[in-house]
């Protein structure tokens, strides 16, 4: 039987100086290329976050960026002449634009909600350990200090409901009754053929 494990502790984001650094560095690179490496940006995005969203976007964005090199590789001179090769332009740029939109937004939600999370896992009390003990509370009088007065107490947290036990504890229970049976009958058999055969 398994238990629920512990929560996965969620790590400290980076300081917002480098968060700041790196996505001005991956979007002057997608724009000085022209789009061409707008991927780059994408396949950052996709590390930090593991998401599928972030992998498929990743995966279109990089075939885009193909389709639109092929397509203005066939045009016949240095200029875009051409329908495919306007087509290719514009699915290059448009990529380029729609790529750093959605890599900042993304980028930013990612490290605020982890933020929040590491927050939160830094405020909440260890697991097993009473929260901290109520801070004191000092005042000053005319004739001197006072001693420390407890802060008034704060309202008992409730413990989390007790959860049934699941059913299949008791569907196991029930096949090993009935296993457990089944064996005494047969083991009763046995010694009745044993002792007659003697």
């Amino acid at each position: 039987m398994q238990g629920q494990g512990h929560a996965q502790p969620v790590q400290r984001p980076p300081h917002d100086a480098v968060l700041v650094l790196l996505r001005v560095v991956f979007v002057t690179m997608a724009v000085c290329s022209a789009g061409f490496l707008a991927w780059a940006m994408l396949l950052r995005l996709a590390v930090v976050t593991r998401r599928s969203v972030d992998f498929g976007l990743l995966v279109a964005v990089a075939a885009a960026d193909v389709l639109s090199i092929v397509l203005l590789g066939t045009e016949p001179g240095d200029e875009v002449h051409t329908a495919g090769g306007y087509v290719g332009i514009t699915l290059l740029f448009g990529t380029l634009l729609l790529g750093v939109v959605y890599y900042l937004v993304a980028d930013v939600r990612h490290f605020q909600r982890q933020r929040e999370a590491y927050r939160a896992q830094a405020q909440a009390p260890a697991y097993g350990y009473p929260p901290a003990a109520a801070p004191y509370a000092t005042g000053t009088t005319g004739q001197g200090t006072q001693p420390p007065i407890p802060a008034p107490p704060q309202p008992p947290i409730p413990a989390p409901p007790q959860r049934p036990a699941p059913v299949r504890i008791d569907q196991v229970r029930a096949e090993l009754d009935e296993l457990s049976d089944y064996l005494r009958k047969h083991d009763g058999h046995r010694e009745g053929d044993h002792e007659g055969g003697r």
